[in-house]
C-alpha cells in the first residue's frame, strides 16, 4: 500500500475518482477534444502525451442516416432522438430526477464541439496528466483521482484491482495550489457529473467525477474552515455526538465549513473504507449555527 497523505498541518478535505469529460450530444458522443483559444487540436503538442484517439465529429446529416439505416420499426423514433439531441436536447436527464439537464450550458462546447481543455501555450492546463483521458488510460487497469486538501489539488494515479478495490498504490500525477484555481463551474448537460476548473492564466478543463458535489463543495473559493476550538458550546456537542454515533472505527479529526446558505458541515473521512473505485468515503454532519442538525427538508443545494 502507498496511500497519498497530506503533509503535517495540511488538512485532507476529499479525494474522488476523476476523468476527462466525454462528449454526449448526438454530434460529439463518445468524444473529447484538447483545444487552443483558436479552437485547434493541440493534443499533438501536449509534452509527454502518448498518441491518443483522433475525433472528427457528426453532422446532423449523418448522424440521422445512421438511424435510418437501422431501419424498422426504430427508424422513426431515432431520427426524432437524434435531431434532438444534436440541438441539444436529453431525453433521459432531468425527468428523471436526476442532477442532469435537458439544455445544454454552452452549445458551441457541448454540442458542436467538446472540449476538455482550452489553453494557450504555456498554461497550466496544458501540464495536466494523459492519464486523466480515457481515451489513454483503460479504466479497467487504472484509475485517476483527484485530491483536495486546504492547500492544493493533487491527481494521482493508481491501479485498479477488480477483486481489491481497497489496494492503494498511489503515483503523484500533477499538483497546484489552491491559488491557480480560480474558479469551478458545474456542467450539467447531461448527466450533471461534468465540471469545469478555471485556472487563474485562463486555461481551463472540463473533468468528470463520480460524485461531484463531493469534490467541487472542496474546490471552490474562498474556503472557509472554522477550527473546532472556535465552535459555540452547541456546536461541539452536536460534532462530538455526531462522531459518537458515525458507526465508523476509524474517523479522522473532523473538519467544519461554514456554507454559503449559513448552514455549517462537519465532515470527518473514514480511512479504512478508500477505494480505488470510489475514492474517499467519509461521514457528514449538517448543522445550523445553533447546532442543530439541518432535517433534510430544510437542506439547501450547498447542502448537497
Amino acid at each position: 500500500m502507498n496511500i497519498w497523505q497530506p503533509e503535517p498541518g495540511e488538512t485532507l478535505l476529499t479525494r474522488r475518482n476523476i476523468t476527462f469529460a466525454t462528449g454526449e450530444a448526438t454530434r460529439v458522443r463518445g468524444m473529447r477534444w484538447f483545444r487552443d483559444t483558436e479552437r485547434n487540436d493541440i493534443q499533438n503538442e501536449l509534452p509527454g502525451w502518448p498518441e491518443g484517439p483522433a475525433y472528427t465529429n457528426r453532422s446532423s446529416g449523418n448522424s440521422i442516416a445512421r438511424t435510418v439505416g437501422k431501419g424498422g420499426l426504430m427508424a422513426v423514433g431515432g431520427i426524432i432522438m437524434a435531431a434532438l439531441s444534436s440541438a441539444g436536447g436529453n431525453l433521459s436527464g432531468g425527468a428523471f430526477g436526476d442532477s442532469g439537464s435537458d439544455t445544454p450550458d454552452d452549445r458551441a462546447d457541448e454540442v458542436d464541439d467538446f472540449p476538455v481543455m482550452w489553453a494557450a501555450p504555456g498554461t497550466l492546463a496544458r501540464t495536466l496528466p494523459w492519464e486523466l483521458d480515457p481515451g489513454r488510460s483503460d479504466d479497467e487497469y487504472y484509475r485517476t483521482h483527484a485530491i483536495v486538501t486546504d492547500r492544493r489539488l493533487v491527481i494521482v494515479g493508481l491501479p485498479f484491482y477488480k477483486k481489491d478495490t481497497h489496494r492503494i498504490e498511489d503515483e503523484v500525477l500533477w499538483e497546484t495550489p489552491r491559488s491557480n484555481i480560480s474558479k469551478v463551474e458545474p456542467r450539467d448537460f447531461k448527466d450533471g457529473r461534468d465540471f469545469k476548473i478555471l485556472f487563474s492564466d485562463g486555461s481551463w478543463c472540463r473533468l468528470r467525477a463520480m460524485s461531484r458535489g463531493g469534490l467541487i463543495r472542496y474546490l471552490h473559493s474562498p474556503l472557509e474552515l472554522i477550527p473546532l476550538e472556535s465552535l459555540t458550546q452547541a456546536q461541539r456537542d452536536a460534532v462530538d455526538h455526531f462522531l459518537a454515533t458515525a458507526r465508523a472505527p476509524d474517523l479522522s479529526e473532523p473538519f467544519v465549513t461554514r456554507l454559503p446558505c449559513g448552514h455549517y458541515r462537519a465532515e470527518a473521512l473514514v480511512p479504512s473504507e478508500l477505494s480505488a473505485f470510489f475514492g474517499a468515503a467519509s461521514r457528514d454532519l449538517k448543522m445550523n449555527a445553533d447546532g442543530t442538525k439541518v432535517a433534510y427538508t430544510d437542506y439547501h443545494p450547498e447542502d448537497l
